[in-house]
């Protein structure tokens, strides 16, 4: 029976280094056996499988990632957490993805899905290893504001826009709504720390009755042309 070796052993000892730092450079994606990447330090490798450590490969740690995906109707993220990580796949990576970022597995590990979307929602949602992000999108929820367009049918009221506009209440508190419309069955809303079933109530004040909602935007990070069901990373220069 031929020998195997577990892949961060065989690593260690081809290129001189620890067990711990090869084990690192295998997580981290650096390290391909017959050609393909492996991330499992502990996979039993044959002694005539090719072992490569990548040109690129460094031992600096890796850095939290947030990712921004463009969810379709009929995953329910809200109730089903694990829903949207079926769909962070390296198949559903946007090609124009410019973060320059790599996919690794380590990249879907303790990620928090801030304010998630129903199953008839779509657009834009936040997963992020960051405590700073994750904190600002949740905890300070209130002050983040968020844009959605609705699809709406019925009959506007005469002075329904205006309805809209007034904004809603909430906790005793009034709170400011933007209200427009982008097409003919189209309605643009841009909020902060409104409920979305207010919204959704408040357009039935107006005559309207809403049949979808996409949120398109999240403080100032636009979901722009990322297309239904796909994923990117958020880069360093934007802001949430």
């Amino acid at each position: 029976m031929t020998e195997t070796l577990r892949l961060a052993k065989r690593l260690a000892s081809m290129i001189s280094c620890s067990r711990s730092e090869a084990a690192s450079y295998i997580e981290n994606g650096y390290v391909t056996v017959d050609g393909q990447v492996v991330e499992e330090p502990g996979l039993r490798v044959l002694p005539e499988q090719q072992i490569v450590l990548l040109p690129d490969a460094k031992l600096a740690p890796v850095e939290t990632v947030t990712i921004l995906l463009h969810k379709p109707a009929g995953y329910d993220v809200e109730t089903d957490p694990d829903a949207s990580l079926k769909l962070i796949t390296p198949e559903n990576h946007a090609a124009d993805d410019h973060s320059g970022i790599r996919f690794i597995k380590r990249h879907l590990a303790a990620l928090d899905l801030t304010d998630p979307l129903g199953s008839k929602s779509s657009g834009l949602v936040v997963l992020t290893q960051d405590w700073r992000i994750s904190r600002k999108l949740i905890s300070d929820a209130a002050k983040i504001e968020q844009e959605f367009i609705l699809e709406v049918t019925g009959e506007i009221l005469p002075d329904g826009l205006l309805l809209l506009n007034q904004g809603v209440e909430v906790k005793g508190k009034q709170l400011a709504l933007k209200a427009s419309w982008q097409n003919e069955n189209k309605l643009r809303f841009a909020f902060k720390g409104i409920p979305r079933n207010q919204i959704v109530k408040l357009c039935e004040k107006a005559g309207l009755r809403v049949q979808a909602m996409k949120r398109i935007r999240l403080g100032r990070v636009s979901m722009s042309s990322l297309p239904p069901g796909k994923w990117r990373y958020l880069q360093k220069d934007e802001l949430l």
